[in-house]
């Protein structure tokens, strides 16, 4: 009988001075971390729960071992879909990728390894990206006969409309190095150095007021779907709600009191 563990999502919880910070592990390694429906199940239930806790100040999301952060979607349950089906199947991978973005604390994709087709989707709805100098990105859909579609909307917004057709229209991967250049990651890090890195941004997260960075990521989410002036009368709104709270004042006092000092 084998031992090894069957696909699963690890969510491990870390308390620190301010707050808690979550690492969630898709462990599926001999197979390169992929998504079935049932990981996208877990792993969507899993980011919802998360978001319901209240000490909670970010969540880090990992692969399992160091071939990949998630390799792709399952192609072997792709192979057997129909137009019905296939709704389903991408519909599920939207709600993980929303999961993520509608997440009330900031999301850290701490990649290492291949992110190829889902995993480029999931990447692109987190908050921040980093990534090992060894990382490999991809959207490869086009070679197995469908378009690149749900969360692949976001990429021009990072990467921009040139790059984003390169990209999908094409099929190839590009490394770190590229990746950085385009504006898809955010840093590039040995691999050695990829856990002192992610620590690196929490510990400047937990500079910031808690209720602060709810309200901002919040609004940035807001941002995104609509126009100029839209964007700013939910800014007036976020920071009169910011008030609500004796958050402000508190911080506001503990920045007055060292610069007096």
């Amino acid at each position: 009988m084998s031992t090894e563990a069957s696909p699963h999502i690890d969510v491990q919880i870390e308390s620190r001075d301010g707050g808690d910070v979550a690492f969630l592990t898709v462990d599926n390694q001999r197979k390169l971390n992929i998504l079935g429906r049932a990981l996208m199940h877990e792993f969507t239930a899993a980011i919802e729960e998360l978001g319901t806790r209240n000490d909670l100040r970010a969540i880090v999301i990992k692969g399992a071992g160091e071939r990949a952060w998630i390799g792709g979607a399952n192609i072997l349950e792709m192979a057997e879909l129909d137009a019905q089906s296939a709704r389903e199947f991408i519909t599920l991978l939207h709600h993980a990728c929303r999961a993520l973005r509608d997440c009330p604390v900031p999301v850290i994709a701490a990649i290492r390894g291949y992110t190829l087709g889902a995993g480029l989707e999931l990447a692109a709805a987190c908050d921040l990206r980093i990534a090992t100098r060894d990382a490999i990105f991809g959207m490869p859909e086009a070679k197995v006969g469908i378009p690149s579609v749900i969360e692949a909307a976001l990429l021009p917004s990072l990467i921009g409309w040139g790059r984003t057709r390169e990209l999908l229209l094409f099929g190839e991967n590009i490394d770190a190095t590229k990746a950085l250049d385009w504006g898809l990651i955010q840093r590039v890090v040995e691999p050695n150095a990829l856990n002192d890195t992610v620590n690196e941004y929490l510990r400047a997260l937990f500079t910031t007021g808690r209720q602060a960075i709810r309200i901002q990521k919040k609004l940035i989410r807001k941002w995104e779907d609509l126009t100029i002036s839209g964007a700013i009368h939910a800014g007036i709104d976020a920071f009169a709600t910011s008030f609500e709270s004796d958050e402000p004042r508190r911080l506001m006092q503990d920045f007055r009191d060292r610069r007096s000092r």
